[in-house]
């Protein structure tokens, strides 16, 4: 019994073995699945079937690049997501149009010729489209936003950066200077490793989330690693291309801006009549208009208006309109050539009429044709900035009203102009169904606020619109004459009507303006003035909002006890 027992005994004792041998066997093998990763599984990087892959930030593009070196070509929906949505392909003349604050460039598909700021510029290689998809050469892209690449000549990989951009370089830092570190698919050591880096390998490292980094090598592999890794080296800006400074930048920094319009219809104003407006220091006459699709333009500029303008201390922005004509619009800017013949054409009158800058009024313009008064905005840009013009553009209030207010896209035109008139004015127009305020103060309020908000146009861009003119509003309840009608009036008439027919303005609080009325025979009269109240609650609006300062539509309306009041903008 004995023995049967110690025997019994010894083979308890030799499964016991063989349990905590597999036991150490299972520990082991776990000790080095989780020291060296042996249960992640290897993934090709999704862009191993493409020749020349572009990246962003570490992200893989859904095009590829064509060429390589000195003649390496981008395609355009990568610019377009990349660098610049406002790059254009125009398919009637088979031509890019690239933009910057300092450049315009047109290159033609085909052709190594392209022309910069309207100067001839040659290029390595020419543009070219497949499939649909237009190419650009890296050269032109280079020549107007700054960009920069990184061309790996083994994988292909093309790494695009902007100008500006600042980039934080890395180094592969492992304890064990023959150990690889993964790059992960995902954060997550489970995940798939994509590739193996060597200790000293530099990598951008394109984001930081907690124990994480995002990082990418020059051969273009990118990919999650622990973020003690890598240790950060060296930050790097891309350099940007030097860009002069504007002339608001250079003469109006700082200083605020009381705008006064002149309205010239048929003929030139007469400079005589041009005197001092207390505290105006711009005064924008409206001179030149596009008259056909061609893109001529008419002018009715006067020398000595501008001089007579400057010896008062203003400076002369010159206006150009449109017509509001939305046919001739839509023709006048549909091409290149057009939108550079009036931005030449008034190049040459700001210079033989001495402008020290260009306001530009677009009006009744089809929705569809918005892209392009913007474009034309962009193309005008650099040469106002060369012969050191002011830059600016009027726009109506945010509303519903397809032809004079859906077209514009405040938020664009606010980044190109140097300053934005926003008319706040003509709440109830000419030949509005009802009467009313031609610019109630909650109306305006709420108008800048809009665009302020909404479209982000900072407020050291914007300039509030001032009424300087009401609108007298007959009402007939009765008769075959019946209805609504309204004539434009000035201050000085408005205060005549007032004196004439011995009224008492009321203040209106829903207004924020004095209100009259008065019956003549079976006419009803209604008047919301345009007068100091008013004036002062505009000027207070615009110090409020901090805005860039006023501009009032228009200099005959006004009377002189008006700029004495529109003066207190310099004194906020």
């Amino acid at each position: 019994m004995a023995k049967g027992y110690r025997k019994k005994r010894r083979r308890k004792s030799g499964f016991t073995k063989k349990i905590a041998a597999i036991g150490f066997i299972g520990v082991g093998i776990y000790l080095l699945i989780t020291t060296f990763n042996l249960q992640n599984i290897y993934e090709d990087a999704d862009w191993r079937g493409f020749t020349k892959p572009i990246f962003v930030q570490g992200e893989l593009m859904d095009y590829e690049a064509v060429g390589s070196g000195e003649s390496l070509q981008l395609p355009l929906p990568v610019l377009q997501e990349a660098v610049d949505p406002a790059m254009r392909f125009e398919d009637g003349d088979r031509a890019i149009i690239l933009t910057s604050p300092d450049k315009v460039m047109r290159l033609h598909v085909g052709k190594e010729e392209a022309e910069l700021n309207t100067k001839e510029y040659e290029l390595h290689t020419a543009p070219f489209e497949e499939q649909g998809v237009p190419y650009v050469p890296l050269q032109a892209v280079k020549e107007v936003y700054g960009v920069t690449v990184h061309e790996d000549m083994d994988t292909g990989a093309v790494l695009l950066m902007n100008a500006g951009e600042v980039i934080q370089y890395g180094s592969a830092a492992g304890k064990d200077p023959e150990q690889e570190i993964p790059l992960y698919k995902e954060p997550d050591k489970g995940s798939a490793i994509i590739a193996q880096m060597n200790p000293g390998d530099r990598v951008r490292i394109w984001s930081t989330n907690g124990d994480w980094n995002y990082v990418q090598m020059d051969d273009g592999y990118a990919g999650y690693t622990s973020a003690g890794k890598i240790k950060p080296t060296e930050k790097v800006t891309v350099p940007v291309p030097e860009s002069l400074p504007t002339a608001a930048e250079q003469r109006w920094k700082g200083k605020t801006i009381n705008l006064a319009w002149e309205a010239v219809y048929n003929r030139a104003a007469d400079p005589a009549n041009l005197q001092t407006m207390e505290g105006v220091n711009v005064v924008s006459p409206t001179w030149f208009d596009i008259t056909d699709g061609n893109g001529s333009v008419e002018s009715k500029g006067d020398l000595e208006y501008v001089h007579r303008a400057k010896s008062l201390g203003m400076e002369v922005w010159g206006l150009l309109s449109n017509s509001f004509d939305p046919d001739m619009t839509a023709e006048a800017l549909s091409t290149y050539d057009r939108r550079t013949a009036i931005i030449q054409k008034m190049i040459e009158y700001a210079d033989a009429y001495e402008l020290d800058g260009i306001n530009i009024d677009f009006e009744n313009v089809y929705t569809e044709d918005g892209p392009m008064v913007t474009q034309f905005m962009r193309e005008l840009r650099p040469y106002a900035k060369q012969n050191d013009l002011v830059l600016s553009i009027a726009v109506t209030p945010k509303s519903n009203s397809e032809m004079w207010s859906l077209f514009l896209d405040r938020r664009a035109l606010g980044e190109i102009a140097d300053y934005m008139m926003v008319m706040t004015y003509d709440e109830h127009w000419a030949s509005s169904p009802t009467a009313g305020s031609v610019a109630s103060l909650p109306w305006v309020t709420a108008g800048m606020n809009k665009i302020m908000v909404e479209d982000e146009v900072p407020a050291d861009k914007l300039l509030l619109g001032i009424p300087s003119y009401t609108r007298v509003w007959s009402i007939k309840e009765s008769g075959e004459d019946s209805g609504i009608t309204s004539k434009a009036i000035g201050m000085d008439s408005a205060q005549d009507l007032i004196k004439q027919h011995k009224l008492t303005p009321t203040f209106s609080a829903d207004t924020g303006q004095n209100y009259v009325e008065f019956t003549e025979g079976e006419v009803r009269n209604q008047i919301w003035l345009e007068d100091k109240t008013s004036l002062r609650a505009r000027v207070d609006l615009a110090s409020e909002l901090k805005l860039a300062g006023i501009a009032t539509w228009n200099r005959s309306f006004a009377n002189e006890g008006a700029w004495a009041v529109l003066n207190r903008i310099h004194q906020r």
